[in-house]
């Protein structure tokens, strides 16, 4: 049995408005197939971008992640509200900013980790074990409620991630 494709909005939606702009991740959004998956894709490589231009320091790390956090659960509260769907599929901001979360306190690590954590970090938000699937539950809704849900299930994704990831490294 095959699942309905996910509603996708255009281009024009997107360019509509900032909001919609940065809710879609600057396009990731627009993939018909996994949009998660791609908005994650690229977090991973503005990440790397970013870090090897910018050489940000873990304070301006931490300042662009909660401008990011704050950000993003705006454009998803008014890109929910325009769309008229509570938790968009197409919305990829959550992802981009929890896996940066993701790779800024897991670093240094090579090619390898970074796709560990890549894995993680999907299985987490796509299969919603657990603690993902309870702060997915909790805030569900429309307005700013709803779009801090859109914004905090991936949150706690980063979170099951990172624990992983510290444990791998301790063990």
């Amino acid at each position: 049995m095959n699942a309905a494709p996910l509603p996708v909005p255009s281009a024009a939606f997107m360019l509509e408005r900032v909001s919609h702009l940065v809710a879609l991740g600057f396009g990731a959004g627009l993939s018909r197939r996994a949009p998660g998956t791609v908005g994650t894709l690229w977090a991973w490589a503005a990440f790397l971008v970013i870090d090897a231009l910018w050489r940000p320091s873990d304070l301006a790390w931490a300042v662009l992640i909660g401008a990011g956090l704050l950000v993003g659960w705006w454009a998803s509260v008014r890109t929910a509200e325009r769309s008229g769907i509570a938790d968009p599929g197409f919305v990829v901001i959550d992802e981009i900013v929890a896996f940066w979360l993701v790779l800024w306190l897991a670093m240094p690590m090579g090619l390898l980790g970074q796709a560990v954590a890549f894995a993680l970090f999907r299985y987490f938000d796509a299969a919603k074990p657990g603690p993902v699937r309870w702060a997915d539950q909790v805030f569900k809704g429309s307005g700013w409620r709803g779009g801090w849900g859109i914004m905090f299930d991936d949150l706690v994704a980063a979170f099951c991630t990172l624990l992983v990831m510290a444990l791998w490294r301790f063990w």
